[in-house]
């Protein structure tokens, strides 16, 4: 072991080659001074730090370099010995630097500014204007150096300048919202764009009112970042203003008795007016009113003739100059009487009564309360669907309705529990626009149709021009997704338009429909689309593209402002020729261009458009997407078949045959109750299924005199009519809740109450759903006996529905657990910006005492603002790149110190500096003669060597004669004693000695 151990310490530490001195060791002394005294001078001087400088602790092993050297391991003596330790010494202190992660310092004395501009509707627009005369003056005053941005907010934030040495101000350009005040997200976005590598500051030009979150939450963080918060005040003092601050109604009525509304009016000021409160949009009551300054109560009585949904506006009018603002002058509410069930008939304005009256007349006929109304009639708000326990849509096509209205009965089907049954028709399904539509997701089938047998696909081309109105494009880009949707998956569609970037081009060519999310929206939605130069090139790519589709039916729509050049009447015929229709629809024509578009249109037996209001384009579109889908439709007579047993089929035998239908196809878990017999694939006739709380039918053909005239003079019509709508309708369960929801400073409040007879804790969760953000969940707390409360932050003005349920562990004596459900909602008329009539300077002045900031007068300079004192920041940058080029340019200096040895000489003499003399090849000459004598005489020694063993080969030991013993000392040499050997002796050994070579060559 120990032997081991003292190898080990000898190949670790060798002895050294010369005993040890202090002019070795200067190497060493020179380099460790001289790399420790620059790490912690520059570190010292903020040039460099080090981010791990543990690996400093690495400098311990150059002793065990330098002893190496000494031990004669590098080969070289004097003064390359010296360097070459030098060098080695220097990549090792280089590679230790790497590992410590150098970073280099940069000390600014810059400053970076940003204005934060409160441009919520409380702000008026002249304290506006006076603020943005303020920053432009700040701006144009600020040092070369500094720079300057500008956000502006309200309920959200947005950067309208990013800081820079310039400030391009030309007016507002990005819009955010202005009914509501966030100081949060605007102190949190100016925090967020104020570089880092600079000294920051902000200036908050505010009202100090703030609607939504709560700005202390982030100053704090503002704080610890070095960003202090100047605060200029906008003071405002509203001496005379009146509002109505919310309208009350009964929560319990019954049909035919007298209730009580009571109108809540805050007035600044003594003074008189008149208010008002309209039904249903019809003025039920004018009453001349004094008020008081503070809060006046006024009752206003209201008679309940028939169960529905009634909504109640109150409103207070003053004379001139008595009200600084008049938005807030209503409030909303509304009443919900429950009844009867009543059914909802949704008929086609356009279309032939005869779709709707067979079946309204029986409906009436099993005593149903049946409203028959137009597609413009039907409610937006899925409250105002709550007096119906079933909605029914007749032969009415997608387009006759606002996206609004759709969402509205998806909603009252899902939430509310609502049925809802669409009969059809040629304007009704796939053929009416409804694919990928809300009504689509809650009917049991689907326009999309796998029978490609059976239904021919289509082709649709879309050209966009750019549109000369307000977000025209975005307009453009919103209808070219509404027409696409129409189509089923197997159709194809693509969309062309030219960029000013890479001139006439497909956005995306002829795709099927089925890659409308994946590809066709993306492209859609980052399209740039320019001035179209002519419609001939993108009309002659389209027509190829189109000829090339093996679509049945082809179709192209085109809109534009007219002002291309029009294509020639050749390309025109090819499109007749190939049957390919062109629409066009006409937007904001320049004078009387507008003739090109018609040309096209009448030539290719397409339609012209010329919509006065750009909210006719979607319809326009849809209904042109529509033309391509009357191949769904089967006018052919059929006798449906029973596929399932149904309560619809009760008593009833022997279905008479109907005389046309729709292609749909039944989605997964829907119930096809009658389907078309002998059909390749299923078609459904008649399918329901259970959606959400509610439930959905299809019936795919007509019950009108049309596809169903058989049925219609059927004797059982009116049990099928009646049997069908009572399946699908709301089942009406009593609720022992009663909810209230109203808005108060700045805050929705949910109040349930429970109503059951007997006691019993209950947990109650809310779902709220407003204008703008998504669905809120909230736990209702009990406040007291049977009380629940929950209150939520308001996200603006419009309408907000409120979901509560409430389940109980308990029930009554002969009642298992309990779980009910009410709905309800308020609505917000107004924006809470204009509950606010003064400025709140105090939470200004909080903002900048936590921030360290300063409160301005608005009389500052720029040299105010941008202060002269100021707090350098550092910033460190990487510059590892920098140590590791100069560690690869090393490690060949190390290689070349030790194998490379330069000839002075030689190199002085490439520069003429050497001394002149005569190249002689007599060296060369001798060195060759040498060589010959040298092998001459070792060729005589190896002769006689041989012929002295030959010698001794031939003498034959006797039997007197002793066995020579080998002897071990050295022999004489014997060379010269065969120099009188005869020639034949000679010859013979020279040929033993070859003899011998070639043996030894051979082996």
């Amino acid at each position: 072991m120990k032997p081991a151990l003292a190898h080990l310490r000898t190949a670790l530490f060798p002895p050294p080659r010369e005993g040890l001195s202090w002019r070795a060791a200067w190497p060493l002394g020179v380099f460790l001074a001289a790399f420790i005294i620059g790490c912690v001078l520059v570190d010292a001087m903020d040039w460099v730090v080090f981010t791990w400088p543990s690996a400093f602790a690495l400098l311990l092993l150059t002793p065990w370099l330098w002893w190496m050297y000494l031990a004669g391991y590098s080969g070289l003596r004097g003064w390359r010995a010296d360097a070459s330790l030098i060098v080695r010494l220097c990549l090792f202190g280089l590679f230790v630097v790497l590992l410590a992660e150098p970073r280099a310092v940069r000390t600014d004395d810059s400053l970076s500014v940003v204005f934060l501009l409160d441009e919520s509707q409380s702000v008026r627009p002249e304290a506006q204007d006076a603020a943005i005369d303020y920053l432009t003056t700040i701006a144009s005053q600020k040092p070369e150096k500094d720079e300057v941005g500008l956000v502006t907010f309200g309920r959200g934030a947005v950067v309208e300048l990013p800081p820079s040495g310039s400030f391009p101000f030309e007016g507002l350009a990005v819009h955010v919202e202005r009914d509501g005040t966030s100081l949060e997200k605007a102190l949190s976005l100016g925090g967020a764009v104020l570089p880092d590598e600079r000294q920051g500051r902000l200036v908050l030009i505010s009202d100090g009112v703030e609607t939504q979150d709560n700005v202390v939450t982030v100053l704090d963080d503002l704080k610890s970042r070095g960003i202090a918060v100047d605060v200029l005040p906008i003071r405002y003092d509203y001496e005379k203003e009146v509002l109505v601050e919310r309208l009350e109604l009964p929560q319990m009525v019954r049909t035919g008795e007298t209730y009580e509304a009571v109108a809540i009016v805050w007035a600044a000021h003594k003074g008189s007016g008149e208010l008002f409160l309209q039904e249903n949009g019809q003025t039920i009551a004018q009453i001349p009113i004094e008020f008081q300054p503070g809060k006046n109560r006024y009752v206003v009585p209201i008679y309940l003739r028939d169960p529905g949904y009634y909504e109640y506006t109150a409103q207070i009018e003053v004379g001139p100059g008595e009200d600084s603002w008049n938005r807030n002058n209503k409030a909303i509410s509304y009443l919900f009487l429950q009844g009867e069930g009543r059914v909802l008939m949704v008929t086609d304005s356009a279309g032939d009564d005869r779709d709707w009256q067979p079946m309204a007349r029986a409906l009436r006929e099993s005593e149903r309360d049946v409203q028959i109304i137009s597609s413009f009639e039907l409610p937006d708000d899925p409250l105002a669907l709550l007096p119906y326990d079933a909605i029914v849509f007749v032969n009415v096509p997608a387009d006759a309705f606002a996206v609004t209205q759709l969402e509205a009965v998806q909603e009252a089907v899902e939430t509310h529990g609502s049925g809802f049954l669409m009969v059809g028709g040629e304007n009704s399904y796939g053929p009416g626009g409804y694919h990928r539509t809300a009504i689509e997701e809650v009917l049991p089938v689907t326009m999309d149709v796998t029978q490609r047998k059976v239904l021919p696909k289509s082709a649709l081309a879309i050209v966009l021009h750019t549109c000369e109105f307000p977000q025209g494009n975005t307009w453009g880009k919103r209808i070219t997704k509404q027409a696409i949707k129409v189509l089923s998956s197997q159709d194809d569609a693509g969309v062309l338009v030219f960029d000013y970037q890479g001139g006439y081009s497909w956005l995306f060519p002829l795709t099927p429909v089925s890659q409308y999310d994946s590809i066709m929206v993306p492209k859609i939605n980052a399209a740039q689309i320019g001035d179209m130069p002519d419609f001939a090139s993108t009309m002659q790519m389209a027509l190829i593209g189109l000829q090339k589709n093996d679509a049945a039916t082809k179709h192209m729509i085109i809109i534009s402002d007219g002002d291309p050049q029009p294509p020639s009447p050749q390309l025109l015929g090819n499109f007749a020729q190939s049957q390919i229709s062109i629409s066009t629809v006409a937007v904001f024509p320049h004078g009387t261009q507008v003739t090109t578009l018609q040309m096209i249109a009448r030539a290719t037996n397409g339609r012209f458009y010329f919509p006065q209001d750009p909210n006719q384009l979607p319809s326009i579109f849809i209904k042109e997407a529509k033309t391509l889908r009357r191949s769904m439709i089967q006018n052919k007579t059929i006798e449906p078949q029973q596929q399932f047993p149904s309560p619809i089929l009760k008593g009833i035998d022997g279905l008479p045959p109907l005389h046309g239908y729709t292609i749909t196809t039944a989605k997964p878990r829907s119930t096809t109750i009658l389907d078309v017999p002998e059909a390749e694939e299923e078609e459904p006739i008649l399918a329901t299924w259970r959606i959400g709380l509610g439930k959905g039918a299809a019936f795919t053909s007509d019950l009108s005199p049309n596809w169903g005239r058989d049925w219609v003079n059927w004797d059982q019509y009116r049990a099928f009519v009646h049997q069908l709508i009572t399946d699908v309708a709301r089942v009406n369960r009593q609720s022992n809740l009663r909810m209230r929801a109203y808005a108060e400073g700045g805050q929705g409040i949910i109040i349930v109450e429970d109503y059951a007879p007997e006691a019993s804790f209950m947990n109650v969760v809310a779902e709220v759903e407003g204008p703008r953000e998504g669905v809120q969940r909230l736990a209702l707390e009990q406040v007291g006996p049977r009380r629940y409360e929950a209150r939520f932050p308001l996200a603006g003005e419009g309408r907000y529905q409120v979901t509560a349920v409430g389940e109980s562990a308990e029930g009554g004596i002969d009642d298992g657990p309990r779980s009910e459900r009410v709905f309800g909602g308020l609505m917000v008329p107004y924006s809470q910006e204009f509950l606010r009539l003064r400025a709140d300077p105090l939470t200004l002045e909080q903002i900048a005492e936590q921030t360290g900031g300063r409160v301005l007068t608005g009389d500052e300079e720029g040299r105010d603002i941008f202060v002269e004192e100021r707090q350098p920041t550092q910033r460190s940058l990487p510059v590892f790149d920098w140590f590791l080029i100069a560690l690869a340019c090393l490690i060949p200096l190390d290689v070349a110190m030790r194998r490379v040895q330069i000839d002075w000489q030689v190199v002085a003499n490439w520069f003429g500096a050497g001394s002149k003399h005569k190249v002689s090849d007599e060296t060369f000459t001798q060195l060759l003669k040498r060589k010959k004598t040298v092998s001459d005489g070792m060729d005589h020694r190896d002769e006689r060597m041989v012929a002295a063993r030959m010698n001794q080969a031939e003498v034959k030991p006797t039997e007197e004669t002793p066995k020579p013993v080998k002897d071990s000392t050295p022999k004489p040499d014997t060379t010269a004693a065969t120099s009188d050997t005869p020639a034949t002796t000679t010859a013979a050994l020279v040929a033993r000695r070859r003899k011998l070579r070639e043996q030894q060559d051979h082996e």
